[in-house]
């Protein structure tokens, strides 16, 4: 058994929170709820879709994500055919097909781009021929590494529609990329970035990290300016983070605070250097580039319900079930899931199995969570109008404890806004917001 962290002032970084509740509050759902059931009163008119590939040349030290490193002959062919049947399923539970229509899609895992440029065009015909996502249509992003960025997987993905290309390069220092276990030269990280620019995708987004062992203030605006050089349109830095049963797990035990300042000192040289540069904040961690074109009306916030995912490790959003399959950390554990996807019948994908049941109470903390952390705020208008009350009628203590902080920005009534040094904490007022019950829950999961 797991217990989870209780939000404190010492440290920023309590958990990375991108969509509430985490997975390690779903539990099995009991009575296999029919997808047909919990999508019929759904709006379907602006979907979201996600289809997660679970599969890396190589895990990194610092990853906790559904993914298996390779994959034995065979394998990813029979995960695109349990792909196919899911979809089918799923497309079949959403009824009449002029109701059901796309507004984003994604391709996520694990890295997608491990797939084979063949295998990659048969990814996007069950995005589009099994669900009726028009990739030419609507934003799509797609993860990659530098190892996969092949020229012809780039080609495959651009001739599709793909609209961004995420590369998680990490770091541009070599000794600093061994560290964090992720194996890559800088050499061949340059070269899959022009790929990348030679396939013309409009946006390219790089991933770097901040806080590994041996990282300074100027080796991380060394990587910065190396990325910058590419004029990516997104850039998205991450604080390390070391998780259990990950790679770097044995290297920290406990709280660091000379850890958490080192982090916090290289967060603000990050923002700082590239709001010189000319890019706009979006939040903790995302950085756009003032002329850069939109991805869509969240842009991939996980903000709203109407998400289908697809593929294990995939969720899947309705208004009153958050819905998964298992989850898992540990190689053997992802294994046997993976294995136990690829298996399934078709009519196994017509149920929902595991997953957190979504009350009206739940629902506002969720808005009111993936709003606040983003850098723009949450207009309390919205909330008005599609709760009925406001912020501070629900949340009055946790909103009282941030402002004491200075972590609430008081400029503008009509927004419920972070300050600068708010959005630097956003790793401590996430957890801060989950529920009593979401917390009991994730405290309770046995790790695997």
């Amino acid at each position: 058994m797991t217990t989870l962290p209780q939000p404190t002032r010492t440290s920023p970084y309590q958990s990375y929170v991108y969509a509430y509740p985490h997975k390690t509050a779903y539990r099995r759902l009991p009575d296999r709820p029919p997808l047909s059931t919990l999508w019929a009163a759904e709006p379907k008119h602006s979907l979201s879709l996600y289809l997660h590939i679970p599969f890396c040349e190589v895990r990194c030290g610092f990853c906790n994500l559904f993914t298996r490193v390779g994959a034995p002959d065979g394998l990813t062919g029979a995960y695109l055919d349990a792909l196919e049947r899911q979809a089918t399923a799923v497309r079949e539970a959403l009824g009449e097909s002029d109701e059901a229509r796309f507004a984003t899609a994604a391709f996520g895992g694990g890295t997608p781009t491990f797939l084979t440029a063949a295998e990659l065009e048969r990814l996007c015909d069950i995005a589009e021929h099994r669900m009726g996502a028009d990739l030419k249509t609507v934003p799509l992003s797609v993860e990659a590494s530098p190892a996969t960025a092949t020229a012809d997987r780039l080609a495959v993905l651009a001739a599709r529609g793909a609209t961004r290309l995420s590369l998680g390069v990490q770091s541009f220092v070599d000794s600093e990329a061994r560290s964090a276990v992720r194996p890559q030269r800088r050499a061949d990280v340059e070269a899959a970035l022009a790929r990348v620019r030679e396939a013309r995708v409009p946006v390219l987004n790089i991933d770097l990290i901040y806080g590994i062992d041996g990282q300074s203030e100027q080796t991380w605006l060394r990587s910065l300016d190396a990325a910058l050089a590419w004029h990516p349109e997104e850039l998205y830095l991450y604080p390390l983070y070391v998780r259990p049963l990950t790679g770097l797990d044995r290297r920290r035990t406990g709280p660091d605070p000379a850890w958490d300042e080192q982090r916090l000192r290289l967060y603000r040289a990050g923002r700082d250097h590239l709001l010189a540069h000319g890019y706009t904040q979006q939040s903790m961690r995302m950085f756009r580039r003032a002329d850069a074109p939109p991805q869509g009306a969240d842009d991939y916030a996980c903000q709203t319900d109407g998400m289908i995912g697809l593929g294990c490790g995939a969720r899947s959003y309705t208004a009153g079930l958050h819905y998964s399959f298992d989850y898992a950390v540990d190689m053997h554990q992802i294994r046997a899931i993976i294995d136990d996807y690829v298996s399934r019948p078709a009519a196994d994908f017509a149920h929902a199995e595991i997953g957190y049941p979504m009350d009206p109470a739940e629902a506002r903390r969720r808005h009111l969570l993936q709003s606040l952390l983003q850098a723009d705020g949450l207009p309390l208008d919205d909330y008005r109008a599609r709760f009925g009350r406001t912020p501070a009628d629900d949340f009055a203590p946790e909103l009282a404890r941030f402002a004491d902080r200075g972590w609430l920005a008081d400029d503008d009534p009509a927004t419920l806004r972070l300050t600068p040094e708010g959005l630097a904490h956003s790793d401590a007022i996430g957890p801060e917001l989950f529920s009593p019950a979401v917390r009991a829950a994730m405290a309770a999961y046995e790790r695997k």
